[in-house]
């Protein structure tokens, strides 16, 4: 496929989407000027309305993009320096530890280098003052993992801690500020940011797997008001997200010539500032809000989002002008990263790697150094010799566990990848979830899987 075709597109969403069950998908695709959407299934699996392409989705931590475009606005504007520490903005601003939370800067926010708990999910209520009401409450959750800087984990909190400086800064409500400062001048006709905007609109709701492995409704629709800068509200049509990755594209430019954001700051955002650990399906660097995936094609970069029961894929080639959208309300979601990498193969000449599959042969390795238990703010894990094998025991504790979640098996068996990671035998979430250890010692220091969780104790039967 050499131009943008919305009947290919149809017929490879189709097949893809309906090979997996999914419930519903819009996929669009943008290559220069040209322009092609495609959409599947139905938006409510309980009162099946179908999915069309001006539905809109939750786009999840894709929101993270555009809270890091509205900081890189105010940067511009000479209000924000990034290697400030957020304290000179929000005087009030505390986690757990007073030292870290004197230190740690606006950058090291915007590339998850805080070192705190980011998996907080309690609700402040749906007032204009949910933001700082989160803010203002997180030195009773936000555990201090490491000291700022010295690791990345992905952190949701603080692109919330984000959000306030921009209301701070702006007078606004983080609402606000995203409809004046960019949806606005790039002239969005199909976005939320609360549920009672969305409800206007053909809105999708969000499907889990239920006990039997049916996808069933979710039980809320979306998380949150005060997670709303990190990505718990913000929904859209995938033609109006393309808009956003169009203006990025340019530079920062609207299509009536509009400057949205400095040429710099565009370019800034888009530079590695952080190494991601590990041999999972993340991206490899980190930008000033990006996802940075280095290919033998070159440069791709893009977010993921994932809410309740909705996930959502954005990936552009900047240098062949060429943008991706998916968006989904429930179901095996990854196999559409085929899709997506088969279509930015043909379109830019570049690809996504592939997921790690394990190893025909694994490599041999000291079990002990793997072994224990693993515990943050959020999450606890535990790694353990099962019947001669090594298995993997995840759970959300703390703020983490109040969100409804897919059914999981309780322990999964894994095999080395390397000396220093594990991976699963099967796919639990339809794929091979990769376990990254970091330490040089005997035993890890850190369990490694997007978050960084630090070693509590042996568990008894490592």
């Amino acid at each position: 496929m050499t131009r943008v075709e919305s009947e290919d597109l149809r017929a490879r969403l189709a097949e893809h989407a309906g090979g997996q069950g999914l419930t519903g998908a819009v996929l669009a695709v943008q290559h220069g000027d040209e322009i092609a959407e495609a959409a599947y299934g139905v938006l409510d699996k309980e009162f099946g309305y179908p999915a069309t392409t001006d539905s809109i989705f939750q786009i999840g931590s894709i929101t993270k993009v555009w809270t890091a475009t509205l900081i890189m606005q105010l940067a511009d504007e000479g209000l924000v320096d990034l290697d400030t520490p957020v304290a000179y903005y929000l005087p009030g601003f505390r986690v757990t530890d007073e030292a870290a939370s004197a230190a740690v800067t606006v950058r090291q926010l915007l590339t998850h280098v805080g070192g705190f708990d980011g998996d907080i999910f309690d609700d402040h209520g749906d007032g204009d003052d949910a933001v700082q009401r989160y803010v203002d409450a997180l030195a009773g959750p936000a555990r201090q993992l490491f000291p700022p800087g010295t690791l990345w984990s992905y952190c949701n909190s603080g692109y919330v801690v984000l959000g306030r400086i921009v209301s701070v800064l702006t007078g606004l409500t983080w609402e606000a500020a995203i409809r004046e400062r960019i949806a606005a001048p790039l002239g969005m006709t199909y976005l939320a940011t609360s549920p009672a905007e969305a409800i206007r609109y053909r809105v999708a709701m969000g499907h889990i797997e239920g006990p039997g492995g049916e996808l069933v409704k979710a039980p809320i629709w979306g998380m949150p008001r005060s997670n709303a800068p990190a990505g718990a509200t913000l929904t859209m049509a995938a033609r109006d997200l393309l808009a956003f990755a169009k203006m990025h594209q340019r530079l920062g430019l609207a299509p009536d010539g509009t400057r949205v954001l400095s040429e710099r700051s565009a370019l800034a955002m888009r530079e590695p500032q952080a190494e991601v650990p590990g041999d999972g399906p993340l991206a490899d660097h980190w930008g000033l809000g990006w996802e940075l995936f280095r290919t033998e094609g070159g440069l791709i970069i893009g977010h993921d989002g994932g809410t309740v029961g909705q996930s959502a894929l954005l990936r552009m080639v900047p240098e062949r002008d060429v943008a991706l959208v998916l968006l989904t309300n429930g179901g095996g979601v990854h196999k559409l990263h085929e899709l997506a990498t088969g279509l930015l193969d043909e379109l830019a000449g570049t690809a996504l790697p592939p997921f790690p599959t394990p190893p025909a042969t694994p490599p041999r390795v000291d079990p002990a150094y793997f072994t224990g238990h693993y515990e943050s703010g959020t999450i606890a894990a535990d790694v353990v010799r099962d019947g001669g094998t090594l298995a993997v025991g995840l759970r959300p504790i703390g703020p983490a566990a109040s969100l409804p979640e897919d059914d999981k098996p309780e322990l999964t068996p894994v095999v080395p990848l390397n000396e220093r990671a594990l991976i699963s035998v099967g796919r639990p979430r339809g794929f091979h979830e990769v376990y990254t250890f970091i330490g040089d010692g005997e035993r890890a220091e850190f369990l490694h899987m997007g978050r960084a969780v630090p070693r509590a104790e042996d568990a008894e039967n490592a």
